[in-house]
């Protein structure tokens, strides 16, 4: 080995010697218990701290908690310790005087570490406040015993000597977290497992009456012949304990010593042997029944564990009791979230606007399908109801934005369709050439593309207002069609005069159009009223007559007016330019002769 590689390794032994040291000191650090759940001034709510919340957060494999509750000064610390081998002076703080040692929950920072099913998984230990203790309410309690409820994999129920009827009343917020949450189908995600609850007696003797006979008995009825409301509601809690007799055992442990202040001093050969014994299969019971904590279908890790522990105390605070009906809206909050945001997205792909009818059943179909996606993911079983009901309000709210919506694109199509037709209606007014069968024409189509096109819940109110207005455009037209057509002949007559007299020189032509214009100024005045010109059979054939020519599905004359007049004055103009001489002024019909003074005339002598 070189020179020059002895200090290489020297530095890496201290390296190594250093890092050796930190995890001791962080393992020290972390041998100790730490406050992850604190009361508040006022000692009714709970609070975090975030001390513990650090200890829990170190830790990568799937968590079980094992938490022990009962009433104060009945040794939960002693019994914790036990469990995890520690003595007093090194694990829970144990005391001996009247007032509670522990407030709000603790937690032993280093886990112990237990393969199940295969799995790593590490396991903690909580210390609860004792409950019934001078100076705190009774809600106060309930959220310890809640919270401790929620949290565990395990929850030893650590009652001394026997049971009360107040020990079994504590129980109700463990049986109706268990109906909610319990006996889900298999397959199906749950909200999280509730803990299995262990009821652990410890007593001075064990003869008499096994432990699971004093279960048993403590959740027989109880006569009610008052019917007294306080017994009633404690046998409904007996009636729930005794269906969830799966998820809970019995477990009996006699006093460790007799001298009881002393236990701290006492090592484990100065214990009773059966009290030792006890012990020892108590802690191979719990290792057995332990499951790791699953929320929503996975094990929580430390990071995952405290953000459970965060909502279900936000929960259990909201109210002035705790109850389980706060848990499930925290639980049914994200499902509900998704099941809105599926229902908007059913509803997003329609096509606006649309009949109000088919908006309705689009909304109920959407409606339905949401719904039974919340079933089969909701949790809780009696207060999912108010879920439900939340999800059914939020989408109400969004199905009012889709139904206002809808009116908005509705009265904006049907405004639109509506403007076209009153541009259309002024169109027809204005013809150069008033055609009543064009009117018709247009008035027909006005109509039918509105009522195929316009829909939506503002098509009634349109289709009065086109009604009306359309309406009032045909009785203007007809007004002023009789009138406007009369005027028009009176011209035609005068221009063909015109033309057949100096453009064309065609003495019928001319004759016709003077007849015309006779008729229509002397006769029909002399002899036809202005009211009953309209109504006279000849009228009736001259507009039949104008109609053909002027307006026809393969001809609008009103269009092509313009373009026709000026292709007759080319040709007009082209005959009489070039037209004569080439094919000579010989016409089957007499024309004007102008060839008085020509160049063929005889000269007279």
């Amino acid at each position: 080995m070189s020179s020059s590689q002895l200090p290489s390794l020297g530095t890496d032994d201290v390296g190594e010697r250093r890092e050796r040291k930190m995890m001791l000191g962080v393992f020290k650090l972390l041998r100790q218990m730490f406050p992850i759940v604190e009361p508040d001034p006022n000692h009714t709510k709970l609070r975090l701290s975030r001390e513990g919340l650090e200890a829990i957060s170190r830790i990568t494999t799937p968590i079980a908690a094992v938490a022990v509750i009962g009433p104060y000064r009945s040794g939960k610390s002693f019994l914790l310790n036990q469990l995890l081998s520690l003595s007093c002076y090194e694990g829970f703080g144990v005391g001996h005087m009247r007032d509670t040692k522990t407030k709000g929950i603790w937690v032993w920072g280093t886990p112990l570490e237990l393969e199940i099913d295969g799995v790593k998984t590490s396991i903690i230990y909580l210390d609860t406040e004792g409950f019934e203790s001078v100076g705190k309410s009774n809600v106060y309690d309930d959220r310890i015993f809640a919270l401790a409820t929620v949290m565990s994999s395990v929850l030893i129920y650590n009652l001394p000597e026997t049971i009360r009827e107040a020990d079994i009343s504590r129980l109700s917020f463990a049986v109706e977290l268990a109906e909610e949450f319990y006996g889900r189908v298999k397959g199906q995600d749950v909200a999280f497992e509730p803990s299995k609850l262990l009821w652990l007696i410890q007593r001075d003797f064990l003869q008499g009456k096994s432990v699971k006979e004093m279960v048993d008995e403590a959740l027989r009825h109880v006569p009610n012949e008052d019917g007294n409301k306080n017994i009633d509601q404690v046998n409904r809690i007996r009636d729930s304990l005794a269906i969830m007799g799966d998820n809970s055992t019995a477990f009996s442990l006699p006093q460790p010593h007799l001298m009881r202040t002393k236990l701290c001093d006492l090592k484990d050969e100065d214990l009773d042997s059966t009290y030792v014994a006890r012990r020892d299969q108590l802690k191979k019971l719990v290792a057995s029944i332990l499951r790791p904590k699953i929320v929503q279908g996975k094990a929580l890790n430390g990071k995952e564990f405290i953000s459970f522990l965060e909502q279900i105390l936000d929960a259990l605070n909201k109210g002035e009791i705790p109850s389980t009906g706060s848990l499930v809206e925290v639980f049914n909050k994200d499902i509900v979230e998704r099941c809105v945001k599926q229902y908007h997205e059913r509803m997003v792909k329609l096509r606006l606007p649309m009949s109000e009818e088919h908006l309705q059943g689009a909304h109920e179909t959407a409606h339905d399908e949401a719904l039974k996606a919340f079933d089969a993911q909701h949790f809780g079983r009696q207060h999912a109801k108010k879920s439900v009901d939340q999800l059914d309000e939020q989408m109400k709210e969004v199905f009012k934005n889709f139904v206002l919506a809808n009116e908005y694109q509705s009265s904006k199509l049907c405004e639109a369709l509506y403007t076209k037709c009153e541009d259309d209606m002024d169109h027809l007014q204005s013809l150069r050439l008033p055609s009543m069968a064009k009117f018709n024409a247009g008035f027909v189509y006005c109509n039918q593309s509105f009522e195929h096109q316009c829909v939506g819940p503002s098509k009634q109110n349109y289709e009065l207002r086109l009604t009306k207005m359309m309406g009032k455009a045909r009785s203007l037209f007809i007004k002023e069609y009789n009138n406007r057509l009369f005027n028009w002949l009176v011209a035609f007559s005068l221009v063909m005069v015109i033309v057949g007299r100096f453009i064309i020189k065609f003495i019928l032509l001319e004759m016709a159009a003077w007849i015309l214009f006779i008729f229509l100024e002397t006769y029909t005045r002399m002899f036809w009223t202005a009211e009953s010109l309209y109504y006279n059979p000849v009228w009736h054939f001259i507009v039949g007559t104008w109609e053909t020519v002027v307006y026809s599905p393969v001809l609008d004359l009103d269009r092509w007016a313009i373009p026709l007049v000026c292709i007759i004055a080319l040709c007009v103009l082209y005959w009489r330019c070039y037209g004569k001489r080439k094919h000579g002024s010989s016409w089957l019909l007499p024309m004007y002769n102008n060839q008085k003074n020509g160049r063929n005339r005889e000269r007279s002598e």
